[in-house]
């Protein structure tokens, strides 16, 4: 907490609040392609190893500032299988994890996808889910009854729809759907 102090106090708000934004921001585009593009488990994985590998994928970057962007991180395997390593120890580790994956017949082998192919693939995710029909008995997106007032409330898309939704089941003469 001593370095948000040190921000806050040191440097003035066009300094620190773009820059929190802007490493959030980074942080989203790094570390979620290399998990969300790749398998998830319905049921527990006894063998550890192999759930790592296939639940995570490398990134390969272009050049020095992509591999100095990625922090690390483009090496997720490397990351999970040995978190206390260092990272600059990460792309030595890289053939002979390529090399286990092969003798150890692990599915999917060691996976990896160029900077742009694996941010492409994790958009591409998010564009199947939000395109996807809702799962039946799943819960609301539009709030929980007792929250909706204020989706009501306003003159938005989604206001317009609930309100005419709400229209049609008082002309069906259901009374008001909350």
């Amino acid at each position: 907490l001593l370095h948000y102090a040190v921000l806050f106090t040191v440097f003035p708000v066009t300094v620190w609040l773009p820059a929190i934004f802007l490493s959030g921001l980074m942080s989203a585009l790094i570390v979620t392609p290399t998990h969300q593009s790749e398998e998830m488990f319905e049921t527990y994985q006894p063998d550890w190893v192999t759930a790592q590998f296939q639940s995570t994928r490398n990134a390969v970057t272009t050049n020095p500032f992509s591999e100095w962007l990625w922090g690390g991180m483009q090496y997720q395997l490397e990351h999970h299988l040995f978190p206390s390593m260092p990272r600059n120890r990460y792309p030595a580790l890289r053939e002979r994890l390529i090399q286990f994956a092969a003798d150890n017949k692990i599915p999917g082998g060691y996976r990896e996808s160029g900077e742009f192919e694996i941010l492409r693939m994790n958009w591409n995710l998010y564009k199947s889910v939000a395109e996807a029909d809702a799962v039946p008995g799943a819960p609301p997106t539009r709030g929980r009854l007792g929250q909706q007032g204020a989706i009501r409330e306003t003159n938005s898309p989604a206001a317009q729809q609930e309100k005419a939704k709400i229209d049609q089941t008082v002309v069906k003469g259901n009374g008001p759907a909350l």
